[in-house]
């Protein structure tokens, strides 16, 4: 990232707080695992203001005492799997919602940065696309370096952006802001089940490539006077419904949202799973959840900003 971002504080430890000063707030630090980390995590949030450039995300850190599989999760070749976001406890509560996968990358103890015989953590980074009635929830996990303490707090995205510093693989967490009713409502910690077996990436890939096709082509086709917000949410709306071919309880738009967000690579395996209320597409690198019905306050928005 460009050198205007604002460093991270660095210190041995993968969270820290630096003292107040002038009365201002005390700044958490946290310790990203490699650089890689830091623009993975960028690459997320620039994706995530193109589509809301007043988007606010909710970042949960735990610490993870030890590596293992996470159930329901494709590991990415050649990598250990992570522990899921929020599989130590939260502050204050059991583990993070939404952790039924943990996207991308490992998180054990030892790990590039991690001083032997100190956990190492992860951090749950939840975002909110705008895409239908319902919207769909991303997670991406980021894996930190050193002695995690437990964090729960809901900022700008923006802000967050701003803050990451790639080439010192730190991150310095920007003020809380008033989280949006998403931000309370993050799908469950666990009873996820799947939906059949792994998906292929390329057919998923094709069928929205296919779907954007579509819709472009559609609106195109519509008089000027006709081609307004409404009647191209609707269109949109009526496209993304649509079940998901290779699993038909998710619909068109959570495989729509992976794939924008980059959790669609090629070679990239994906699952479906689905507990209670939410359905969830899972890919090594993130995943999206969304309701089976809208929640309340959840907003509509289908296009990208800009």
């Amino acid at each position: 990232m460009s050198d205007a971002r604002t460093p991270a504080a660095s210190g041995a430890a993968a969270s820290a707080e630096a003292p107040r000063t002038g009365g201002r707030p005390a700044v958490t630090a946290l310790r990203l695992a490699d650089a890689g980390e830091g623009a993975d995590l960028a690459s997320f949030l620039q994706r995530l203001l193109r589509y809301d450039r007043a988007a606010v995300v909710r970042l949960q850190a735990a610490p993870v005492p030890a590596p293992g599989p996470v159930p329901g999760r494709t590991p990415v070749p050649g990598r250990t799997p992570a522990p899921a976001p929020g599989s130590a406890p939260a502050p204050g509560s059991a583990p993070a919602p939404g952790s039924g996968s943990a996207p991308g990358g490992d998180a054990r103890p030892g790990a590039a940065g991690t001083p032997t015989g100190t956990s190492a953590g992860v951090l749950a980074v939840f975002g909110r696309l705008p895409l239908g009635a319902s919207g769909t929830v991303a997670v991406r996990a980021v894996r930190l370096s050193g002695p995690v303490e437990p964090l729960d707090a809901t900022v700008s995205a923006g802000q967050l952006l701003e803050a990451v510093d790639e080439a010192g693989a730190s991150l310095a967490v920007p003020p809380g802001v008033t989280g949006p009713a998403w931000a309370g409502m993050l799908p469950p910690r666990g009873g996820w089940r799947p939906l059949g077996g792994p998906l292929p990436g390329e057919r998923i890939a094709a069928s929205v490539a296919a779907a954007v096709a579509e819709f472009r082509a559609r609106s195109e086709a519509l008089a000027p006077e006709d081609r307004t917000r409404p009647a191209l949410d609707a269109l949109a709306d009526e496209i993304w419904s649509r079940p998901l071919e290779d699993a038909p309880e998710l619909p068109l738009r959570a495989a729509h949202a992976a794939r924008v967000l980059g959790f669609v690579r090629p070679g990239a395996p994906l699952g479906a799973f689905a507990s209670g209320a939410w359905l969830r597409l899972s890919a090594p690198h993130g995943s999206v959840a969304l309701r089976r019905a809208p929640a309340p306050g959840s907003g509509l928005g289908l296009t990208p900003l800009g």
